[in-house]
Parts: C-alpha cells; structure tokens; sequence
C-alpha cells in the first residue's frame, strides 16, 4: 500500500480554522486535468466571470489588468458584499505540479466588517488526475450567522466556484 501525504493550506495564525468566526473548506479530485490546465483560469479574473455567478465588478489594481499576481490587490462583489482585497500567497512550483494562492479581503463597516482568508492549493496526483482544495476562514459578526446558517452559504458557494474553475478547465473554455 503507497502511502501518500498531502500538501495542506498554510494559514496565517489570526486565520487558523476552529479558532475563527466561520470556515469553509471544499475539495474536488479530478481525472485527465493537471495543475497549468486549472491555474490559468483561477489567476485571471476575466475567467471567472464565464464560470463562477457569484463574482462580479471585479478590478484588479487599477484596472489595467485581470490577472492576478504576487500581492496584487483587487476589489469584487461577492455574497452581496464588496471585498477588498490582496494576494498573500501566488506559487506556481518550478515543475509545475503544485500551485498556491491566497488572499486575504475585507468588507463591511462597524458592526458589520469582516476579515477574511480564501486560499487554493492545486496539485498534480499520480495517475494524471488533479486536486483542487479551496478553504476560506472568516472574522466577524456576519460569518458568526454564517456559521449557524444551514446550507452553510459558503460551502455552497465555494462548490459552485470549485465546479466551474474544473469544468472551465476541462473543457478549456474561452473567456
């Protein structure tokens, strides 16, 4: 039996999950696509909108671009709340099978602001298949309800991100 361990979010200490506020983690394993296939339509926003309904008024720096990049910043709308935001973490591996990328965001003001972490972790499997990991870690009154809310929104929301990011890769949709 091959034992295999597999690479984890790193989260910064103030994001750990279980001592947050609220946390979402989905994952998918998917057969005949590799991490390159999958990055390219998760580092350009302009992609998004063709996959993910839930991501909208999308700017990235001042606007000149759609692609993230090592600490860039972007604004979007998403569950109703525009997010502020910076890439924390953008790792592509030199060869190519694992890829990283967080951000951190906020939104919302007094009572209502909220701090948040969304990383990804893409890595290449044996027997050309990928996975994709996609966890969130949230501070502050509105991801308190979130957490008691059921569906969980998040873990709804992130799956449909998850679905589109897969299938727009596997069928290598224009965008």
């Amino acid at each position: 039996m091959t034992t295999y361990s597999q690479p984890a979010i790193i989260w910064p200490e103030k994001y750990t999950p279980g001592e947050t506020d609220n946390y979402a983690s989905n994952e998918m394993i998917i057969k005949d696509l590799s991490v390159l296939d999958v990055w390219k339509y998760l580092i350009d926003t302009k992609a998004w909108l063709t996959y993910y309904n839930n991501a909208e008024n999308i700017v990235v720096g001042d606007g000149s671009q759609t692609k993230l990049s090592a600490n860039a910043t972007f604004v979007f709308d998403t569950f109703g709340f525009h997010v502020s935001s910076k890439v924390e973490e953008f790792e592509l591996s030199n060869d190519g099978n694992l890829a990283r990328l967080a951000w951190s965001g906020t939104f919302g003001e007094g009572d209502e602001f909220s701090d948040v972490y969304h990383a990804w972790l893409i890595e290449n499997l044996p027997n050309n298949r990928v996975r994709i990991l996609t966890e969130e870690s949230q501070i502050g009154k509105l991801p308190q309800q979130l957490a008691q809310t059921l569906p969980n929104p998040m873990i709804n929301g992130h799956q449909a991100w998850l679905v589109g990011l897969a299938n727009s890769a596997k069928n290598k949709t224009s965008y």
